[in-house]
């Protein structure tokens, strides 16, 4: 049982690199990137998706560092409070009386 699931997790492995090799190929005409100021950059077609995942996969991951390094803070000492904020003061205003 489990080398048929070994088996399987290959073919989908192979399945899956084979459609991507398969999309870069169909995919090699020269794409032009504008920029501003009449700035542009030309690549193939699958270069500009390549980076434009690569550059969201890196955005995403550094949108999560700060929840990241909360947790951690959180799960390595215990004892700290966690940061909350301070209660709101009230002031004292008179009401005419």
């Amino acid at each position: 049982m489990k080398r048929l699931l070994w088996l399987l997790r290959w073919i989908l492995k192979a399945a899956v690199f084979f459609t991507l090799f398969a999309f870069a190929l169909n995919n090699q005409q020269e794409t032009r990137v504008n920029f501003f100021f009449g700035t542009h950059w030309s690549a193939p077609t699958v270069l500009v998706v390549l980076l434009a995942f690569a550059m969201g996969l890196v955005l995403g991951v550094l949108v999560m560092v700060p929840r990241w390094w909360r947790q951690r803070r959180t799960h390595l000492h215990p004892a700290l409070p966690t940061p909350i904020d301070p209660p709101p003061t009230t002031s004292k205003v008179s009401r005419g009386i």
